[in-house]
């Protein structure tokens, strides 16, 4: 359902302390059922989609694509494609959907994003860019946003990524969340490109340093609220994200480390999966939706703890799927108690 939002110029761009905290853009996992899951650990941690691409919008189901719950809020859509016309439009959709931040993907480095020309090949030609924010910002008034690089292949300039900044924030892109290692377009799988790069957050400092007016978070192998706290010391922002869905309890203590709130004395593991239950029953009613298909982004829910994988062996036995998710999660606590 689209929601009538009215946006003031004035809003366009939040204080910097909206990127403080945000989840990434993670594609198969940060679905609508992922967030519900985060907003449920963090009230004010930024949430991001999965890449959703231009074309998906523009020639497909724009409700399927779009569709998220009111409670998800503060929620950013993320756009992959390259053609400003599109951008345009996809951008006015998420605005009408209710999207509180509309982001370009200039950081994925997948053979489906370089066939389609965009991603972290679009590193390459900033002028582009330029014309897709502007494009953009010309027709909404929430904050358009960029995910990119520090680089793209072995290229380790830093005036290659400075260059970039520069030349986009001219076009009216004042927040930049950046990942903080080279994208290599060849070579590299998805998950190598994760990982082998190296992290260079210097890299990252020396872009606040050069553009103190701009909004600058920091993305890439954040496992730990000391490390989060060192880059928020000279950063606006940090983005976490494999950390934050296999360890989803770590958002539980987001909003007491980092906004300055008193953590809520009900918030509890066995509390947040029964209001995940709640919420399994409600999609199923509404939607259709299978409590299956959500249980498994709350799989990390219990790491660390005694019976943790008993519990998840439960929640993923696939021949449990006719019970109510209630009744599974009955089963998974009695498997807890008879290894504790």
């Amino acid at each position: 359902m689209l929601r009538e939002r009215a946006s003031p110029a004035a809003d366009r761009f939040p204080p910097p302390e909206r990127w403080r905290l945000s989840v990434a853009p993670m594609m198969d996992w940060t679905d609508r059922h992922c967030r519900h899951l985060h907003r449920l650990l963090s009230r004010h941690a930024l949430l991001y989609t999965e890449m959703v691409t231009t074309g998906a919008l523009v020639h497909g189901d724009v409700s399927r694509h779009l569709r998220f719950g009111e409670t998800e809020h503060p929620v950013a859509l993320q756009l992959g494609g390259s053609e400003p016309a599109d951008l345009a439009h996809c951008a006015k959709l998420g605005e009408q959907w209710g999207y509180d931040e509309i982001n370009l993907n200039c950081g994925c480095p997948s053979d489906r994003v370089q066939r389609g020309a965009f991603g972290a090949c679009l590193m390459a030609d900033p002028k582009l860019v330029a014309d897709g924010v502007k494009a953009m910002v010309d027709v909404v008034s929430v904050p358009v946003t960029v995910k990119h690089r520090i680089g793209i292949d072995r290229t380790e300039s830093y005036g290659f990524v400075r260059d970039f900044v520069g030349t986009v924030a001219e076009a009216g892109c004042r927040v930049f969340i950046v990942h903080a290692r080279n994208a290599w377009l060849q070579g590299l799988s998805p998950k190598e490109n994760r990982e082998v790069p190296p992290l260079r957050y210097e890299i990252v400092h020396q872009l606040k340093q050069e553009f103190p007016h701009l909004v600058i978070a920091i993305n890439g192998g954040f496992t730990a609220e000391a490390e989060v706290a060192e880059q928020l010391a000279v950063l606006d922002g940090v983005m976490v994200g494999r950390e934050a869905y296999h360890n989803p309890w770590w958002l539980s203590r987001w909003d007491a480390a980092f906004y300055g709130e008193d953590a809520p004395t009900d918030l509890t593991r066995e509390a947040v999966e029964a209001r995940m239950v709640d919420y399994m029953r409600h999609e199923a009613a509404e939607h259709g939706t299978h409590w299956y298909s959500i249980a498994r982004h709350m799989l990390g829910l219990r790491n660390g703890l005694p019976g943790a994988r008993r519990w998840r062996q439960v929640w993923s036995d696939h021949r449990l799927k006719g019970l109510d998710p209630g009744d599974v999660m009955a089963l998974a606590h009695e498997a807890v108690q008879a290894v504790a």
